[in-house]
């Protein structure tokens, strides 16, 4: 629920209902540039929870996902000012806290590209924890090449225990995704983004992403350094910017494409995720990847 002005929520506000989710935010950005994407999870068998599914499905996601008697989760998200916003998550004892290992199914993880994973989902307790773990697990055995983005949420759980559930999955991924703050959790007393990827890199991932923001985004891949301007646009709305970055890169990665082009759709689709509403509604089809490169032509 995400108020459509800024403003305090005591003083009550109107509201817009949709869904969101680190991992569905990436899934929808992925098929959006013709890329083939499943989400897994969980959601209540409730309205909310259809909402989830049929939104995903219309987006072109494949969805595999066990419904459960307990409500789907709630984020709400307050406009405190025009430039700055509040999360709250009503997550405890709903559906998507109540993922389990058993909900990961071994043939779409093996038989995947690439697997997709988040710091988020294990801060939601000890069974997501092992389902995130499982999902490696099977992905490692398989050859799968595994993605993970940090994405650390001080709400859902400490530096301190975030960083004991994350380095093992860290060491066994391939491509890791971190902000600075978020890459400093795991590899403590490096400075700057060129440290904290060769950190990263030497905990055993093949790739790191460092992603700064205004400054664009440092790569390290394969051992060789990549660097990437942001696209500057106005910024209206920045939460989903992460994920739409991602997105862009696992969409290019899907595709064949060589680190430039990842970083540089990634980049494009942080700009577009910032200067529209939404975590991921104003992601972009593959055939408008270009309107962000017309600065003086704004009606088309």
């Amino acid at each position: 629920m995400a108020a459509r002005d800024p403003g305090p929520f005591a003083l009550g506000t109107a509201l817009r209902l949709g869904i969101a989710g680190a991992e569905a935010n990436v899934a929808v950005g992925v098929s959006r540039l013709g890329g083939s994407a499943t989400w897994i999870g969980r959601v209540g068998d409730d309205e909310l929870g259809e909402l989830v599914l049929r939104e995903l499905r219309a987006e072109g996601v494949t969805t595999v996902a066990a419904r459960d008697a307990a409500p789907t989760s709630l984020l709400l998200k307050e406009r405190r000012t025009s430039t700055r916003s509040r999360t709250r998550y009503y997550r405890t004892r709903t559906a998507g806290a109540r993922l389990t290992a058993d909900d990961i199914p071994e043939h779409v993880v093996a038989g995947a590209a690439v697997l997709h994973v988040t710091g988020i989902t294990p801060a939601l307790g000890e069974g997501p924890a092992q389902a995130v773990t499982r999902a490696v697990d099977i992905a490692a055995d398989a050859g799968v090449t595994i993605s993970l983005d940090i994405n650390f949420r001080s709400l859902l759980w400490s530096e301190a225990e975030a960083r004991r559930v994350l380095l093992p999955l860290l060491r066994r991924s391939d491509l890791v995704f971190a902000g600075p703050h978020e890459a400093g959790l795991v590899v403590p007393g490096a400075e700057g983004p060129e440290e904290l990827a060769q950190g990263i890199c030497d905990l055993g991932p093949g790739g790191a992403v460092i992603k700064i923001g205004a400054d664009g985004a440092y790569a390290l891949l394969d051992g060789r350094p990549h660097r990437q301007p942001a696209v500057p646009v106005q910024v209206h709305d920045s939460v989903g910017a992460g994920d739409a970055f991602a997105a862009g890169y696992l969409a290019e990665l899907l595709a064949g494409e060589p680190p430039q082009r990842r970083l540089r759709t990634a980049a494009l689709l942080g700009a577009f995720a910032v200067s529209t509403a939404g975590d991921w509604e104003g992601l972009p089809r593959r055939s408008e990847l270009g309107l962000l490169d017309h600065h003086d032509d704004i009606v088309r």
